[in-house]
């Protein structure tokens, strides 16, 4: 005999779904049309039904802590062939976004994040404090921000010292790391959890070893983009994911390897445009600027998509990136030497915004998805 389960109704979270996309959800009428389609849905315990159901009865408890709404890829199939439109992948996607704002803390920074009307604080935080500690640092005699730089080729770290973008960018990614980290303690706990409950696992408990090897195997899949390309709505999404991937993979290697050219070869930039270097970093900031548009492109193709601030935010910062940091490089080429340091500076400003904020964004889905994703390998998940 099964156990009993009290039913708690969240009315505030049932409303809070409906802010983030979900605001057809009450249309479902249970027929089972989104699971059938699902064309990545697994046999056990398939979604989105079930998921629908419980954010119908406002269950946050059966969502925040399910892996199967990061299962779900947003593929549109459900929403397409839903006889209701209550738009089964819009629901799960603004469950992803509650979810993501629940597991990161501090709270406050989460909600900030996502209203839009605290955009300009966001924007103009980190603009602030590269110039008031540029302008402390003076002070002490440490001449890492200066207003006027000399000499006749145009330098960034004349201007911005790449002591000083460390000093601020090192804790940065150190902060993201620790929200990131404090979530994912949580994250593992509770879909395991909801695994055990809806007996979609036989595995009592998560062993590290285990699951790091079920992380290796779905790896390729991720790279691949193989869930899209099974989709049928929107299968061409696949290219401009992939895009924006590889294009941070790719900044992230350079970023890495001047990293250690700088400081452990002492060889200080800029470095020549024939360095295999650059043209990885060229490649990879062009893709960025490719992906962000095809993707601007694919959302205005599709109105009947719920687009929501989450997502044009996400967007709008991987293309802001992009195209101010080739600028810069292009300015500074060009010697338009005033113009390219404010481009440099307002790329510094996104870069930052992409650190300290990624944790309650969008774009923390290519941690808890990927984390998800290795769960279900693990977990034997078919």
């Amino acid at each position: 005999m099964a156990e009993p389960y009290m039913i708690e109704p969240d009315v505030k979270f049932i409303k809070e779904i409906g802010v983030l996309g979900g605001e057809d959800l009450k249309k479902c009428y249970q027929c089972a049309t989104c699971s059938v389609v699902c064309p990545i849905s697994p046999d056990n315990h398939p979604f989105p039904r079930k998921e629908m159901i419980a954010a119908s009865w406002g269950l946050k408890d059966r969502l925040v802590g399910n892996a199967d709404i990061w299962l779900c890829h947003n593929c549109g199939d459900c929403s397409t062939y839903c006889p209701r439109e209550a738009k089964p992948g819009d629901v799960l996607a603004a469950c992803r976004a509650y979810a993501i704002t629940d597991y990161a803390v501090p709270k406050k920074l989460g909600q900030m994040v996502n209203d839009p009307k605290k955009l300009w604080l966001l924007l103009a935080f980190p603009a602030v404090l590269f110039i008031v500690l540029g302008m402390v640092l003076k002070v002490f005699g440490i001449h890492w921000l200066n207003f006027s730089p000399t000499g006749d080729e145009i330098v960034h770290a004349k201007f911005f010292s790449t002591w000083l973008v460390d000093l601020i960018f090192i804790p940065a990614a150190i902060f993201a790391v620790t929200v990131f980290a404090i979530g994912v303690k949580r994250f593992l706990h509770d879909i395991h959890q909801n695994a055990l409950m809806e007996g979609k696992t036989d595995k009592e408990k998560i062993d590290p070893v285990g699951f790091v090897k079920a992380l290796g195997r779905v790896i390729p899949t991720i790279l691949k983009h193989r869930k899209f390309s099974q989709c049928t709505e929107n299968v061409e999404r696949a290219t401009p994911h992939m895009m924006v991937l590889f294009g941070f993979i790719g900044l992230f290697i350079v970023t890495n390897i001047f990293f250690v050219t700088l400081y452990v070869f002492q060889i200080h930039g800029p470095y020549s445009q024939l360095n295999p270097v650059k043209w990885l970093a060229n490649v990879a900031g062009v893709a960025l600027i490719i992906g962000a548009l095809l993707m601007i492109k694919n959302r205005l193709d599709k109105p009947e998509q719920n687009t929501t601030y989450k997502d044009w935010s996400l967007i709008g910062l991987v293309l802001a990136l992009g195209v101010s940091g080739m600028l810069a490089q292009m300015t500074r080429l060009a010697g338009a030497a005033n113009l390219s340091y404010f481009v440099y500076f307002i790329h510094l400003v996104f870069v930052f915004c992409l650190f300290v904020y990624v944790p309650y964004s969008k774009l923390a889905h290519l941690v808890y998805r990927t984390l998800a994703m290795g769960y279900a390998e693990y977990s034997n998940r078919k």
